[in-house]
């Protein structure tokens, strides 16, 4: 299974952070399966934690998986990893440019070890509200 441009992007965003001594959390699995014998993969985990991320692409390219079949099996996808007690965070380019996607991953990532989440302004802005 190849690798997108975006989720590249996203993982160097975490390499850079972990190695700047920024990311105190984990580095991610990727291309992670998290149902066997079911052959679905999550682009990146945190087993530990039951954190999955999915980076989706070709929104506006209508690409695989924003048309029927492929929409369809993405849907069951996540549908049987919140049942099996799997966090679902999905996220899109103009998240992981903005740095939102991050943000919003070490919120939960902070949750899920036990910490009060960290308030981040950045999350949503003013702006974005009154959209």
């Amino acid at each position: 299974m190849s690798t997108s441009a975006l989720e590249a992007d996203f993982a160097l965003q975490l390499y850079l952070l972990k190695h700047a001594g920024q990311w105190s959390y984990p580095l991610p699995l990727r291309e992670y399966r998290f149902a066997p014998p079911r052959r679905w993969r999550a682009d990146f985990a945190w087993p530990q934690q039951m954190i999955l991320l999915e980076v989706e692409g070709g929104l506006h390219s209508r690409g695989r998986h924003t048309r029927g079949q492929g929409y369809e099996r993405d849907l069951e996808k996540y549908a049987a990893a919140v049942g099996a007690g799997w966090t679902v965070l999905r996220v899109g380019a103009k998240q992981i440019a903005s740095g939102e996607a991050l943000s919003i991953l070490e919120s939960v990532l902070e949750r899920a070890s036990g910490k009060a989440p960290t308030p981040r302004a950045e999350l949503v802005r003013a702006e974005e509200v009154a959209e």
